[in-house]
């Protein structure tokens, strides 16, 4: 996302909207052209339907809903998907995925049976250390009740200024009484690359989640942190990655391009077209890089994947990625609101589209993904090495790998949450939740989950448990590590256990033989330059 510009008002919006929100400036025309009669009248036609229906509506009308829900928010899906207007609220939820930090008591929570419940705090955050639990039933926060309260409400009632305290009073399945915890609230840091560590000797795994302000930073403190030096071969991991920031997409991507290289480019009606480069030396970094994406890998993830694979820099493994190839361009507006405005397109170095198609589809079906690959045929372009490129679906993968689909067993116990209630009906009466480390399931821990399963009414036959014996190891380990060690602890037990991590590491050879072919290329040509000069 390029760089945010201050703008007190945009004048169609306020316009359009009937907002005094500003002032705007008189100038002397002549005349009007046919576009400003066009939009003056339709300006008018506006004010003359909100006017009707403020005035004549069953009940009294909100403004600020019927402007800031409903006419901008419809204008702007005419556009196209991802133009956007926040109200406060949002623009302010905006600005803090941005910063990477807020303040609050650090935990995640989300509804489960009509309550709110802590679906797990983040390791060394205040709630982490208190010994808030996953499956935690937030029943008042200070001498707040819960009841009736969304998920939302809750969470805002968790946040404030850093240094002050909150008490969280909660139910715990195997506790009698409810308990009640004293937390002083702190800064609690958004890590957009969450996971840095060794897969095996030599062989490095980072993963990104999105790209915000401090994106850059995390991964060089994170490299450092490694030694890259020692890096024999990287997987760099973007699945499930919207996106964010495109001068932090610039600059991941710089991190393994040559000094100069260009990372992308974006090409819009109002703005002059614009070139982004890697303008840092990458001091001879020239491990094998597999970057691994899924078709939520999105925006500033498919630049650095696209020039990443474009500059034959890596082996991109996965699935075809969304396809989000426009620019917003975020203004903010008074009243604390601010405007997400499409004002270009991102072409990847080799000059093709990374948006995919959406104007014969609906909105939900092009969000949802559900067109599959879609591919330009007729945009065809080529690497730094020659090989075959496509433009306008999204980046398509060098090779491709399709996580296995769930079957009737998995989905049957997910969709109940059998291992998060089985994880809290096993630690709950235990008031230290600890386990050894390296621990593992053992037979008795799954053939307790399976008459858990039986309790529980969650129907399956001993077929079924006995096919899917291995999964429901790999599931507990899993999902107990949350409340014994933490959520990010399990996260990098559920990446050591990924097939397609594995798969990733087995394609580094792969990632290598594009490095080779590069030099030999680049020797060509200062040869061939060097003929030619004779």
């Amino acid at each position: 996302m390029p760089s945010r510009r201050s703008y007190f008002l945009v004048p169609l919006i306020i316009a359009a909207c009937s907002i005094a929100a500003g002032t705007f400036v008189s100038r002397n025309v002549s005349a009007a052209s046919p576009a400003e009669d066009a939009a003056s009248q339709s300006m008018k036609s506006f004010t003359a339907v909100y006017d009707v229906v403020e005035q004549n509506f069953a009940d009294k009308v909100d403004p600020d809903k019927a402007i800031y829900k409903g006419a901008v928010p419809g204008m702007l899906k005419t556009l196209d998907p991802h133009s956007n207007f926040f109200d406060p609220k949002e623009y302010a939820a905006l600005r803090e995925d941005q910063r990477g930090q807020y303040y609050g008591v650090g935990m995640q929570v989300g509804p489960r049976n009509g309550k709110t419940m802590v679906m797990w705090p983040f390791e060394n955050s205040p709630a982490w250390r208190a010994g808030l639990r996953p499956a935690d039933t937030i029943a008042m926060v200070n001498d707040k009740k819960t009841d009736g309260l969304n998920t939302t409400e809750i969470a805002d009632l968790l946040k404030g200024p850093r240094g002050t305290k909150v008490q969280v009073t909660v139910n715990r399945e195997g506790q009698a009484k409810p308990i009640t915890y004293e937390i002083t609230r702190d800064a609690i840091p958004r890590f957009s690359v969450p996971e840095a560590f060794w897969l095996k000797p030599g062989i490095a795994y980072i993963t990104i989640t999105q790209f915000s302000e401090t994106t850059s930073k995390e991964l060089e403190d994170k490299m450092k942190l490694l030694g890259e030096n020692n890096i024999k071969g990287l997987v760099l991991d973007l699945r499930g990655n919207p996106g964010g920031l495109l001068n932090e997409g610039v600059e991941v991507a710089g991190h393994f391009l040559k000094k100069n290289d260009l990372v992308v480019s974006h090409h819009g009606r109002a703005q002059p077209n614009k070139n982004y480069y890697a303008h840092v030396d990458n001091a001879g970094r020239n491990y094998p890089v597999v970057v691994v994406v899924n078709r939520s890998s999105a925006s500033a993830a498919e630049i650095v994947t696209g020039a990443m694979q474009d500059h034959d820099r890596a082996w991109v493994l996965g699935e075809t990625t969304f396809g989000k190839g426009l620019v917003q361009t975020v203004f903010p507006l008074s009243e604390n609101t601010g405007l997400a405005l499409t004002t270009a397109h991102y072409y990847t170095p080799s000059g093709r589209l990374i948006q995919r198609d959406y104007s014969s589809i609906s909105f939900l079906d092009y969000y949802y993904h559900n067109t599959g690959d879609s591919k330009n045929m007729s945009d065809v372009k080529m690497t730094d090495a020659g090989r075959t490129v496509y433009g306008g679906g999204g980046i398509t993968p060098d090779e491709k790998f399709e996580p296995a689909k769930l079957n009737k067993f998995q989905i049957q116990v997910l969709r109940n949450y059998g291992f998060f209630n089985f994880s809290s009906h096993y630690f709950g009466p235990k008031a230290d939740a600890h386990l050894p480390k390296g621990w593992e399931p053992d037979e008795a821990l799954v053939n307790e989950f399976h008459q858990y399963l039986l309790d529980s009414k969650i129907e399956f036959t001993e077929a079924d448990f006995t096919a899917n014996h291995q999964w429901v190891k790999e599931q507990l380990k899993h999902e107990m590590y949350i409340t014994a060690f933490s959520y990010e602890q399990s996260v990098r037990v559920g990446i050591e256990q990924d097939p397609e991590i594995a798969r990733a590491v087995e394609a580094l050879p792969k990632a290598t033989s594009l490095l080779e072919n590069a030099k030999k290329l680049l020797v060509q040509r200062i040869q061939q330059q060097e003929r030619v000069a004779r």
